[in-house]
């Protein structure tokens, strides 16, 4: 009996992770009856990772009411696990997507939001939290996380400031006494699938602060101010935020969470896949499908595909990536334990006529993928 293991991406606009299982699994028993199939949906660590991990080892959705990337009020979720254990997506509070187009200034934006979730998740006895840097509307340093959490940033004259990215060039003081206790029992780990440094060239204003929405000024003024509080945390703390890889992610907020809460930055997908148990998983699996919306160079640097393949790899089982499109270099792939790569479009469309018809259009290539599969093996008992 041929054993298949799916662990796909979601698509975003159109199909979850779970959902992909789902159908690679009618197309499966199509091609193969009797087939054993077993999904399970995974993430990098950007959005859609809790629902990833709830749904594959259970979990509690906690929902409560924080302070947005704009300070005003929203609903935010997270999820709960045994052993006090909790998982944060920073994008649920202080989320790129949770802004319209139009207001998208990191010089006004904030990351308050999720030092409130780390907050309540403190309240609701957690100690061991990881927190998912991705897809964030802020380049504040973290200030507004921490501030959340009792640290105070002061300027030359006594002031508190508020926390967000405007305010990174008049911080001159950093008071911790107030933080809460509470951090010094945690154990903090952040997913992250980049390795930039606070500041400079490849820092967090000149790599992200664009796609948020700064233009060529503010980006200018944000990296003056990253370069003050990098040197301030340096003078009062002993910490170069340039020598942490990953310091810069989600506009700085990986360098705070090192810094002030001893964080420990590891890959998003590394991490998942780690709670997942995901190596046991693989134990007597002849097949992975796995894939993700598009697929390029990006998907080699600590994404899903290059995640699972190698682990799969690594046991010598064969991986094929079903992906709604390739994109430039999506063949690097190959070289981290993906073996073939297929997509789900079939012909000329346009992307809104791809999302659209999603289902169908996933679970005919699926088909298609299986049957070409059960071709090669045909071809290889005939050798």
């Amino acid at each position: 009996m041929i054993r298949l293991l799916f662990a796909s991406d979601s698509f975003k606009g159109s199909l979850t992770s779970a959902e992909t299982a789902a159908l690679l699994t009618e197309a499966a028993r199509e091609v193969f009856p009797g087939c054993e199939c077993t999904g399970v949906p995974v993430a990098d660590g950007g959005e859609g990772t809790v629902e990833a991990v709830i749904s594959a080892i259970g979990g509690t959705v906690v929902q409560t009411e924080v302070s947005g990337p704009l300070n005003d009020p929203i609903n935010a979720s997270y999820g709960i696990f045994d052993g006090g254990r909790a998982l944060i997506e920073m994008s649920a509070a202080s989320g790129l997507v949770l802004i319209p187009k139009a207001k998208r200034d990191p010089m006004n934006t904030t990351t308050r939001g999720t030092g409130e979730l780390i907050l309540h998740a403190l309240d609701s006895g957690c100690r061991d939290i990881t927190v998912a840097l991705g897809g964030s509307a802020t380049n504040d340093g973290g200030m507004g996380c921490m501030r959340a959490l009792g640290v105070r940033f002061l300027t030359a004259d006594g002031k508190e400031l508020s926390g967000c990215g405007r305010d990174l060039i008049s911080v001159a003081h950093i008071d911790c006494t107030g933080a809460d206790k509470r951090l010094s029992e945690c154990r903090f780990t952040v997913m992250c699938d980049v390795n930039n440094p606070l500041c400079g060239e490849n820092g967090a204003a000149y790599t992200f602060a664009r796609q948020k929405g700064a233009d060529e000024k503010a980006v200018k003024a944000l990296e003056t101010g990253m370069q003050n509080y990098r040197g301030v945390i340096l003078r009062e703390f002993g910490v170069d935020c340039d020598a942490i890889p990953g310091a810069g992610a989600a506009g700085g907020l990986g360098a705070a969470l090192t810094v002030f809460c001893g964080a420990k930055l590891r890959s998003g997908i590394e991490t998942v896949l780690d709670m997942l148990c995901f190596d046991s998983l693989l134990d007597g699996v002849d097949l992975v499908v796995t894939g993700e919306g598009r697929a390029d160079s990006q998907s080699c640097r600590g994404k899903v595909m290059q995640g699972v393949g190698m682990r799969a790899k690594a046991k010598g089982i064969p991986v094929v990536g079903l992906c709604g499109s390739l994109g430039d270099g999506a063949i690097q792939l190959f070289d981290c334990g993906v073996d073939s790569l297929m997509t789900a479009v079939g012909a000329p469309m346009t992307l809104d006529s791809a999302i659209g018809n999603a289902p169908a259009l996933y679970r005919e290539a699926a088909v298609r993928m299986f049957r070409l599969i059960r071709v090669g093996m045909r071809f290889g008992q005939r050798k």
